[in-house]
């Protein structure tokens, strides 16, 4: 399988990248993973509404240039389905066994994603109702599709 991370932002935190790193190379014997660092859009503290879907509109078609066709996109939402990691893990087994052997996770920025890149998204997943930094989501993200190859395979990790 090849995973592709397009995430908003470039990540300047060594502890993240750090761990981001781990997981990549654990996950080296099952998937080809690819991490695309999306520039966010500059823009003052204080936006307008207009000005705030002009930044994810930017933003988000940075993104969809991105995307390789064929892919299934699974856009990180607020209002995507919660899974369980066990969940998580069957429906990635199916979209293997079903030939979808390309699988584009996409994390927005600061002000989420445009509706243009949620339209394209195959699927919408929600980690939680609470707000995590994007650059933190990319480390929980890279653990949870770790520990879904770690359930599909059987192996010990997941408890």
């Amino acid at each position: 399988m090849n995973i592709t991370i397009i995430s908003v932002g470039k990540l300047k935190e060594k502890y993240l990248k750090m761990g981001i790193d781990e997981y990549a190379k654990r996950l080296s014997s099952y998937a080809k993973i690819d991490f695309i660092e999306i520039p966010d859009e500059k823009a003052p503290e204080q936006l307008s509404d207009a000005e705030m879907e002009l930044v994810k509109k930017k933003e988000g078609e940075r993104i969809l240039a991105k995307i390789q066709d064929g892919t299934h996109v699974i856009a990180l939402a607020l209002d995507g389905k919660m899974k369980t990691s066990e969940e998580m893990a069957a429906d990635l087994d199916a979209l293997m066994t079903y030939g979808k052997s390309k699988v584009t996770f996409v994390i927005g920025g600061s002000l989420g994603l445009h509706a243009d890149v949620l339209k394209r998204a195959d699927e919408k997943l929600c980690f939680g109702k609470m707000t995590l930094p994007h650059q933190l989501m990319k480390l929980v993200l890279v653990e949870q599709i770790y520990r879904s190859f770690r359930i599909i395979h059987n192996a010990p990790y997941h408890k």
